[in-house]
């Protein structure tokens, strides 16, 4: 096996099999946070197994080789800690934040899920029901839903498009065959990522992983890159639903996550609708009074990325609010930020930065998205360096091909 040494404290592993092997060291701390990333989600889906990755996400807790569904639930949450997983549009995660002492118990019971469910279909039977819920509560979140409908109008061939929990018609016709195919393709070393931050020590870690059986499993075939959608579906769609608000978003593709040009679209979403500081805040809320809720928002993938705007206002001001809204849009593309604004936003955002770093989980997460998305570890100074570096025209240049108002693609949800 392969070690170095990525910085003070942090270290990787990369296994003949293909595991990925990160820790950080905390040892101010009595905790620890672990969790296994595989390269399996909703991305790389087909629109008849739309949600097989995340019912599988839910399944994998309903009992293994050893531990019951109760055993499970009861492992870490009696010691005082907590267990956790999520699927995204890359990768579904595994996680555990627990004692330092209980890291052992921690890895053991995360490889249990993740290696050895049993997946019966007596099983499957009942979680699709509960899938099918929380598919019910989304739709009944219509500040949630309005995301999905926007996702699906950017990218309406594409992966990315697809709902991350399936629909209740893609939900209800999976079986558990379609989920041991898809634990047999995917969750074997080649695809996985481990990640413990807290008072962890890189040696006792790869000793539990290998007491646990992860470098004598076999790597399994390549990992499936998602491709690249290419350009958005410019549209605008209105959705009629029953209600007391209007929920809209605005939003275009971007970029993919290692694209240089990262840190300049998030310093102009932040100046754009990152707070109540921002351009949207004051003038669709604290001038006009037109909305709530109104934010920008900005999300990287490994093919690609979306940026927009969010607001919910009520049926008689939606116009108004979107004409504010495109009217800002248009300001931006044209004259970019001020130089007051980007010095602001560049302090606002290494802020964020560094005070997100002071728990394990962030920690975690940070090590483990450099090593999923390919890219090259960076000491936290030099990540704030890279932020620093973005120039007025490179804001400019962002501002101009992303924030056009004519680029957006609009979803309506709400009363017509």
């Amino acid at each position: 096996m392969r070690t170095e040494r990525l910085d003070d404290g942090v270290f990787r592993t990369d296994a003949p099999n293909g595991l990925v092997v990160l820790t950080e060291a905390m040892p101010a701390l009595r905790s620890a946070a672990a969790g296994f990333w595989v390269r399996a989600a909703s991305g790389h889906e087909t629109p008849s197994k739309m949600g097989v990755s995340h019912l599988l996400e839910h399944m994998v807790f309903k009992g293994t080789e050893r531990r019951s569904a109760r055993e499970i639930a009861l492992a870490l949450e009696s010691r005082g800690g907590a267990l956790d997983a999520y699927t995204g549009r890359d990768h579904t995660t595994y996680q555990a934040r627990v004692l330092d002492s209980d890291l052992p118990l921690a890895l053991d019971v995360l490889t249990d899920v993740v290696r050895f469910p049993v997946l019966r279909e007596e099983d499957v039977a009942k979680e699709r029901m509960v899938v099918i819920e929380e598919i019910a509560s989304v739709e009944d979140t219509p500040d949630d839903l309005v995301f999905d409908l926007h996702a699906a109008a950017l990218w309406p061939s594409h992966s990315y498009g697809y709902r991350i929990l399936g629909t209740r018609d893609t939900v209800g016709a999976l079986q558990a065959a379609d989920l041991r195919g898809l634990h047999d393709r995917t969750y074997l070393p080649r695809h996985v990522v481990f990640a413990a931050a807290g008072n962890v020590s890189h040696g006792a870690t790869l000793r539990m992983l290998e007491a646990a059986g992860w470098f004598d499993l076999e790597p399994g075939p390549g990992w499936e890159r998602i491709p690249d959608p290419g350009p958005g579906c410019r549209a605008e769609r209105r959705v009629a639903r029953d209600g007391a608000q209007v929920h809209v978003v605005l939003g275009t593709e971007t970029f993919r996550f290692l694209d240089p040009r990262r840190y300049a679209l998030i310093l102009v979403s932040t100046v754009f609708g990152g707070g109540m500081s921002s351009r949207l805040f004051q003038r669709v809320r604290e001038e006009l009074g037109l909305a709530y809720a109104v934010y920008a928002f900005h999300s990287f993938h490994q093919a690609s990325g979306v940026a927009g705007v969010y607001v919910g206002t009520q049926p008689p001001t939606a116009e108004r609010a979107l004409e504010v809204i495109r009217a800002e849009f248009g300001a931006l593309a044209r004259d970019s930020l001020t130089a007051e604004e980007l010095a602001s936003a560049k302090q606002q955002v290494k802020g964020q930065i560094v005070l997100a770093l002071e728990g394990p989980l962030s920690r975690m997460y940070r090590i483990a998205g450099q090593a999923l998305f390919d890219e090259p570890y960076r000491p936290i100074d030099a990540v704030l360096a890279e932020v620093d570096a973005v120039g007025p025209d490179d804001a400019a240049a962002v501002a101009a091909e992303f924030f056009a108002p004519e680029r957006q693609t609009v979803v309506w949800l709400g009363p017509t």
